[in-house]
């Protein structure tokens, strides 16, 4: 077997992948899961909590309570 039979056994074995996963994808047994995938980015049910402090509602309650309007002067940033 030569190189050339060799390269045109591996095209014909990719080629038929191909044709199988594009039939996959597209039959009508995958369709409903496929839609229910793209509509997952408006599920309202999985909010993440937000990790960052700074902008927390406690934090905020905080310096409103002792009038720091801006968190850098309590930091010690001179630069305001």
């Amino acid at each position: 077997m030569d190189t050339g039979t060799f390269r045109g056994i591996i095209t014909g074995l990719l080629i038929i992948a191909f044709i199988g996963i594009t039939w996959w994808a597209y039959s009508k047994r995958r369709k409903r899961d496929f839609d229910e995938a793209a509509h997952l980015i408006f599920n309202e049910d999985d909010e993440r909590p937000n990790r960052d402090r700074s902008v927390s509602p406690s934090n905020e309650s905080r310096e409103a309570a002792s009038g720091q309007d801006d968190s850098r002067t309590s930091k010690g940033d001179k630069n305001t």
